[in-house]
C-alpha cells in the first residue's frame, strides 16, 4: 500500500479490501469490499447460491457471466446487480478486475434500491437500468477517488441518500426473513405464517414480492449457506443431522443443487462466494 492509501496490484492474484458497514445499514448490508486482481490467463470461477445480493461498480474490464443453472442474464458485464439466487453461476474474466462491491440483504433491496425484491430475483441486470443513480457517472467519481478510503466514504454517501428514498418493508415480512435467518432455515415456515395472523397466500405472496423468492425456498437457501460453511469442519452426516435435513442423501441433494457439486467437492473447490469476500465468520472460501 502507498502512503496516500492506493493499493497497487503488482502481480497476479487478488487484492481485497473489505469497509466497515455504517450501523444505519444493518440488517440491510452485509458487507462493502473493494476488489483488485491481475491474471496472466482467463479465470473462470463459480459463485454458489446465497442469499446475498451483489451491486458491483466496476473500473476496468467486464466480467462475463457464462452460465446461470436457475437464472437469466448470461453475457458481458460492465456495473450490474445479481437478484437473490437460487441456483450457482460460472463467470469469467481476462487480464483484470477492478470493482467496488456493496453487498446487500434480501431486505436492502426493498429499502435501499426501492425495488421490490422480485424484480430482481435470478437475474443479473445492468446496474444503472435497475437503479439509475449508480451509474456512470458515480463510477467515474468513484474512479477519480483514487483511494478506497475516498470511495468507501462516497458510497456510504450515496447508500445515506437513498436509505431515505427507499421503500419500507412490510413489518411481517422483515419479521419473518430475520426469524428465518437467525434459525439458519431451520425454523417451521408454517408457525412463522401462524403467528403473522395472515393467512398462508397472503403472506407468501407479500414475502415473494419483496424478498424475492418465498419463505420456504428462502429457509432452504439459508440453511444451504450455513451448510456450505460446516462443512469445512464437519463430516456430511454430522451437517446434515445439526442443520435439519433430513438425512444426509438430503443434503447432498441441496448441495448438488445450489453450487453443481457434491459436498466433498465444494468444499475441495475454489468458490466466488459472498460470504467469502465480506468475511463472513467461519467461513474460509476464497473471495
Amino acid at each position: 500500500m502507498t502512503n496516500d492509501g492506493v493499493i497497487e496490484t503488482t502481480a497476479p492474484g487478488p487484492v481485497l479490501v473489505r469497509h466497515r458497514v455504517r450501523p444505519e445499514f444493518a440488517g440491510l448490508v452485509a458487507g462493502i469490499v473493494g476488489h483488485h486482481e491481475r491474471v496472466d490467463r482467463p479465470v473462470v470461477r463459480r459463485q454458489v447460491a446465497g442469499t446475498l445480493i451483489p451491486l458491483v461498480l466496476s473500473f476496468g474490464r467486464p466480467l462475463d457471466v457464462v452460465d446461470l443453472s436457475a437464472g437469466e442474464g448470461t453475457g458481458r458485464h460492465m456495473s450490474f446487480v445479481a437478484g437473490i439466487m437460487p441456483g450457482h453461476a460460472t463467470t469469467k474474466f481476462d487480464a483484470e478486475q477492478h470493482c467496488l462491491q456493496v453487498y446487500l440483504t434480501p431486505l436492502g433491496v426493498t429499502r435501499l434500491l426501492g425495488l421490490p425484491g422480485r424484480e430482481l430475483a435470478a437475474r443479473v441486470v445492468e446496474l444503472a437500468d435497475a437503479v439509475p443513480v449508480f451509474d456512470d457517472r458515480l463510477v467515474e467519481q468513484l474512479w477519480a477517488a483514487r483511494t478506497w478510503p475516498r470511495r468507501f466514504a462516497l458510497i456510504d454517501r450515496v447508500l445515506l441518500d437513498v436509505l431515505d428514498l427507499g421503500r419500507p418493508v412490510e413489518p411481517f415480512v422483515g419479521w419473518m426473513w430475520r426469524q428465518i435467518d437467525r434459525s439458519g432455515g431451520r425454523v417451521r415456515v408454517g408457525d412463522l405464517v401462524e403467528q403473522t395472523g395472515w393467512s398462508q397466500r397472503h403472506v407468501t405472496s407479500r414475502f415473494t414480492e419483496q424478498v424475492g423468492i418465498g419463505p420456504k425456498a428462502a429457509a432452504s437457501l439459508v440453511r444451504f449457506e450455513r451448510a456450505a460453511v460446516a462443512l469445512r469442519s464437519l463430516p456430511a452426516a454430522d451437517v446434515a443431522a445439526r442443520l435439519g435435513f433430513s438425512d444426509q442423501s438430503h443434503l447432498v441433494r441441496e448441495v448438488r443443487r445450489y453450487a453443481g457439486w457434491t459436498p466433498t467437492a465444494l468444499v475441495g473447490s475454489a468458490l466466488t462466494t459472498a460470504q467469502a469476500a465480506i468475511g463472513w465468520p467461519g467461513y474460509q472460501g476464497t473471495p
